[in-house]
């Protein structure tokens, strides 16, 4: 299993001077599994890029929203393969009573909002509720309901021994203490338990988590308890605020590595940045980086890439 992080930012897209190492794009992973099958991981405007690497032969591919909320739907519009006649596209995403999930992206993917309809879409597109778990291609994946503002999703993927779990929009401690609660009564933990990869959530710092408290996201130090409570073995967060610049994400890192080291954590914590890759090792069946955005040279030289070993 091969997973690419083509966007990583949260709430709104934020390109500019002060962001270019961590990205700027919106919520999107690509994931290629052993069978070279097709998966991309929420659709905010990484996917552009995504669907532009592509090769023109892709014919199938896979979209699992977590949930609906514009920054991991924005780039659907603008995502490639859905103007090939010759794509079959797979769109999942968390179901409602409300309506269908193609009812409810064609309230973004119509007029005034979008130049084009849904059903003016060249490519044969489908849209299916994600069910509590099902097969694709080779990986088995598992859906469940995560805490955060209106119906999400967190995903758990399984494929060839090796385990990602992707929960990006996550307050798993809204009124609890990670610490002391039972594992049945964490949000998302049976998705990241003992997962090789998790891409989990870490948009504020502590000191801001209380301005921002039901918002659905986490503080750095719940991130930090929720992937030692699941025993991740490498943790990736994901999501970062359009507030924060290269310079803040980079004293984020710092700090989420000193934490990390303080609480005894296993595994490895790092900041995701948009244009690294990580890739399943076939000696260790451990992940392990595969490629870093340019300018990572730079960064490890001054110690702020955060990866902390066993």
């Amino acid at each position: 299993m091969k997973v690419s992080l083509w966007g990583t930012r949260g709430s709104v897209p934020s390109p500019g001077p002060e962001t270019i190492r961590y990205g700027g794009n919106t919520s999107c992973v690509g994931v290629t599994l052993s069978d070279g099958s097709l998966l991309a991981l929420d659709a905010g405007t990484g996917i552009r890029n995504l669907g532009l690497a592509l090769p023109v032969e892709t014919t199938r591919l896979h979209i699992l929203l977590t949930h609906l909320h514009l920054d991991h739907i924005q780039g659907l519009v603008f995502f490639e393969p859905l103007f090939r006649s010759q794509a079959e596209v797979v769109i999942w995403g968390p179901a409602t009573p409300e309506a269908s999930l193609r009812d409810r992206i064609a309230r973004y993917i119509s007029a005034p909002l979008s130049p084009v309809e849904v059903r003016e879409l060249p490519c044969d597109v489908s849209f299916r509720a994600s069910p509590e778990q099902w097969e694709l291609g080779s990986a088995r994946i598992t859906a469940a309901s995560v805490a955060h503002r209106g119906p999400t999703l967190g995903y758990r993927i399984e494929d060839a021994g090796s385990t990602l779990a992707y929960i990006p929009d996550h307050e798993p401690a809204l009124g609890a203490d990670l610490a002391a609660l039972e594992p049945e009564w964490i949000s998302g933990f049976a998705l990241a338990e003992d997962a090789d990869l998790l891409i989990h959530d870490g948009q504020y710092a502590d000191e801001e988590y209380a301005r921002h408290l039901g918002w659905g996201h986490s503080a750095l130090s719940h991130s930090l308890a929720f992937a030692r409570r699941t025993g991740a073995r490498r943790t990736v967060l994901f999501h970062h605020d359009p507030m924060h610049s290269d310079r803040w994400l980079d004293t984020h890192a710092e700090r989420a590595a000193a934490e990390w080291v303080a609480g005894g954590g296993a595994g490895a914590v790092e900041l995701g940045r948009e244009g690294t890759s990580y890739e399943v090792d076939p000696a260790t069946g451990e992940f392990a980086l595969a490629a870093e955005p340019a300018g990572s040279a730079t960064v490890e030289a001054s110690a702020i890439t955060s990866v902390v070993g066993r």
